[in-house]
């Protein structure tokens, strides 16, 4: 009876289950481990070869690049709609963008039109006629 409750106790021991705790990792994370979880959560949604170099970076304890600035967030969004303007008329729209001088979009003629027509509301004849000449040339 002995021998049996010995090798009862022995194959509990060696059992999985026993080992269980040890391969759930109950141990605490190594430092390695708790910075790329950091480094993880801070790289959000980089991907590829930007994602690639901040985890490098972050890893090794350097510091990240510094954020984006104000005035080159501006820059990105003035360039962006200056995509298909050219020459001096470039130059005066970025100079004007980045400056918070930005002119109003430029409207086609059926824009200008609609938006006179909605002003004009219920005036009629020559009244109407004259509103809208002066409406469609501003």
């Amino acid at each position: 009876m002995t021998k049996l409750c010995m090798a009862a106790c022995i194959a509990i021991m060696f059992s999985p289950a026993a080992f269980a705790a040890d391969a759930k990792g109950d141990k605490e994370p190594t430092a390695q481990q708790v910075r790329m979880k950091e480094c993880n959560q801070k790289a959000g949604d980089k991907k590829g070869d930007e994602r690639k170099g901040f985890m490098s970076d972050c890893l090794a304890g350097k510091e990240p690049a510094p954020k984006v600035t104000a005035q080159q967030e501006r820059m990105k969004s003035c360039n962006q709609k200056a995509t298909d303007m050219k020459g001096d008329d470039r130059k005066k729209f970025m100079s004007d963008c980045l400056s918070g001088k930005e002119p109003a979009p430029k409207m086609t003629q059926q824009e200008k039109m609609s938006a006179c027509n909605k002003k004009a509301g219920e005036k009629k004849g020559d009244e109407r006629k004259a509103f809208m000449s002066e409406c469609l040339k501003g």
